[in-house]
């Protein structure tokens, strides 16, 4: 099983279906995956700092990690 799937199966839903009790519960379901989702971009950014290291591993990293931003389109 793919980390995606655990997470979406630990999560749940998050897709409103117009009923106002599954709605509710898809609404919290859909704020625990944005909260998960900006802790993770939080972690990714921080990796963005070892891009102008001299170790190769790291600025592999940090270079990784700023080329997913721009595609996502966060730019600082």
């Amino acid at each position: 099983m793919e980390v995606y799937d655990v997470v979406k199966k630990l999560v749940g839903e998050i897709k409103p279906v117009g009923e106002t009790n599954t709605d509710n519960d898809r609404f919290e379901n859909l704020k625990a995956m944005t909260d998960l989702v900006d802790k993770l971009l939080t972690d990714i950014d921080d990796v963005i700092t070892e891009k102008n290291r001299h170790e190769f591993s790291r600025k592999r990293a940090g270079e990784f990690a700023d080329e997913f931003f721009t595609k996502i389109g966060i730019v600082e």
